[in-house]
């Protein structure tokens, strides 16, 4: 599955006809293997109708209250769950086999209750259920920069449908709830100023940043006068950023690099990196961090913003194949904080503050997702097809609920070097 082309003649219908294949496997639902099915239904029939949910299957009457989960298609939505676990329920969602009155708050109570869908003598057999992330998806250097390359050079317009006229595409820092549109700008900006104060950029400082996006954190930093090199592997977002950094009249400040954080060269008063570190993968998290302290001159400072997950929660997603990554983000995986502290201890790093706040990001996604709704005719124009628009509205919804269940949390955290180990050659 590639989410290069997710496009369509028809994209402005509510029927895609180059389904088969664009979304293979949500064309066809899949052939559970013998007896799946059935636990599936026992399972999750059991499982939801325990919770805060109004539920419908098929044409049976609807029962119990709050957010609706109404299914249509009762044998394919249990079929493609007893074949493919989550990704399957993913996967129905996208089918149109069932649908919600609100979406975010039905993935908000089933993320609040993850932990409990399965009776306990039965999670030992999760494995039969899930799938082990794929190989290709591996961050090598030719394998990051497919990866990135199938989210963030979908296309500059999709993005900038559903995102500020800041173009950031992280959390913002917001003054108060429930956040309002107009100021998410703003928030943006207040995000982007205590990155930048942790550490301490300002007149003459030498910024590295990595993970461009499309150049706002960049203008903000040349603005205070440091001089940035910024590096990307999206070829879509590096043109941007680069005409974005020129009509401010900051070209001379400010160096765009189609470039693997692998690579860095020289060393820089600062590093900033906002959330990047999700797209590294578990097996190149000690490369990164040792790339972050061999950046940094003595005395530097490094400034990072991680979407993080529980200690447990991640060691058992380290190597499943998930909804998330086979559709939206290949090769990513969200760190623990644990994880995050140990690797940089591993590479001679502390963390000297840390912030957490869930909260914005779960506001700054519904801020999203409801634009992206309003745009659906401009999406379709841009020539994303139905199912793609689907999705995303999926995602959103999904990443909205893992802040607002507080499965999932963001955090701003300022390292430095550990000088009990003694100084670097």
């Amino acid at each position: 599955m590639t989410l290069s082309l997710p496009r369509s003649a028809d994209a402005d219908t509510d029927t895609d006809t180059s389904g088969t294949q664009a979304w293979p496997d949500v064309a066809r639902p899949p052939a559970a293997p013998f007896g799946h099915t059935a636990v599936a239904r026992a399972l999750v029939r059991r499982a939801v109708t325990a919770l805060p949910l109004r539920c419908r299957f098929g044409a049976e009457p609807a029962r119990g209250s709050g957010p609706s989960l109404t299914v249509h298609d009762p044998d394919a939505f249990f079929g493609r769950i007893g074949a493919h676990g989550l990704i399957g329920f993913g996967e129905s969602y996208m089918a149109r086999e069932w649908d919600s009155d609100d979406l975010t708050g039905l993935l908000t109570v089933l993320a609040a209750h993850v932990d409990d869908l399965m009776p306990v003598p039965l999670r030992r057999l999760r494995g039969a259920w899930v799938q082990r992330r794929p190989e290709t998806q591996l961050n090598s250097r030719t394998g990051a920069r497919e990866n990135i390359r199938r989210h963030y050079d979908l296309s500059n317009e999709l993005f900038a449908l559903f995102l500020d006229e800041t173009l950031s595409y992280s959390s913002a820092v917001f003054t108060s709830f429930p956040a309002r549109r107009e100021s998410l700008p703003a928030a943006q900006h207040r995000k982007i100023d205590r990155l930048l104060d942790l550490a301490c950029v300002g007149p003459g400082a030498r910024l590295l940043e990595i993970g461009t996006g499309w150049g706002e954190l960049a203008l903000r930093a040349a603005a205070r006068g440091a001089r940035v090199t910024t590096l990307t592997l999206s070829a879509e977002q590096q043109h941007l950023a680069r005409r974005r950094i020129a009509a401010a009249g900051l070209a001379d400040r400010v160096e765009v690099e189609l470039r693997d954080y692998r690579d860095v060269e020289g060393r820089y008063d600062a590093v900033v990196s906002v959330e990047m570190i999700e797209a590294v993968g578990r097996d190149f998290w000690p490369t990164y961090f040792a790339a972050l302290r061999d950046a940094v001159a003595p005395g530097g400072r490094i400034a990072l913003q991680s979407i993080t997950m529980g200690h447990e929660r991640m060691l058992r997603t380290a190597r499943t194949h998930t909804w998330i990554s086979k559709y939206v983000f290949p090769g990513g995986l969200i760190p623990s904080r644990e994880a995050i502290e140990a690797h940089a201890a591993g590479a001679g790093l502390r963390i000297v503050s840390d912030q957490g706040y869930g909260d914005h990001y779960a506001q700054t996604l519904c801020l999203w997702r409801e634009r992206f709704a309003e745009q659906a005719q401009a999406v379709a124009a841009l020539g994303f097809d139905a199912t793609f628009r689907r999705m995303w509205e999926f995602y959103l919804a999904y990443s909205e609920a893992g802040f607002r269940s507080r499965y999932l949390d963001v955090r701003q955290l300022l390292l430095t070097e550990d000088i009990s180990l003694g100084a670097r050659p």
